[in-house]
């Protein structure tokens, strides 16, 4: 059993921006040396997600509808009256989606459906340089 921690980057725009890192995290498992097992990929950070998606602007705009529907920016956040930084929405709507997510991979390549890819959502009020740690864990 093999255990690797990698890491990629991406520079976001925030407000719920969302960036397809499907490719990246691929190229990472084919450069492992592991044929089969399960990668973790994890944001750090308490106001990014991970998840999968169709990766199509209907499907995007419709994910971030919904999200912004749940959890409005333009409401009181007490988070808001103790730092002032006016981003208690990021979190709320970060802690719901969660920073990480497990998927197999088999043949060093993600076993995701046709359609489904795998994003960062980065729900901060401004651009953030975003850190994504991998680990793979397998044979």
């Amino acid at each position: 059993m093999n255990v690797l921690t990698e890491e990629i980057s991406i520079d976001t725009q925030g407000f719920g921006s969302i960036h397809d890192i499907t490719r990246q995290v691929n190229a990472k498992i084919a450069e492992s040396g592991i044929e089969k097992g399960t990668i973790t990929v994890f944001v750090a950070g308490s106001t990014a997600s991970i998840t999968t998606i169709e990766y199509e602007s209907g499907a995007i705009s419709d994910f971030q509808d919904a999200v912004a529907r749940a959890a409005p920016e333009h409401i009181p956040y007490k988070h808001n009256n103790r730092w002032g930084d006016g981003n208690g929405f990021s979190h709320v709507r970060a802690a719901w989606i969660g920073p990480s997510l497990t998927v197999p991979f088999v043949n060093k390549e993600m076993t995701l459906g046709t359609w489904q890819q795998l994003i960062v959502v980065d729900f901060d009020n401004g651009p953030r340089h975003r850190k994504i740690i991998l680990q793979l864990i397998g044979m």
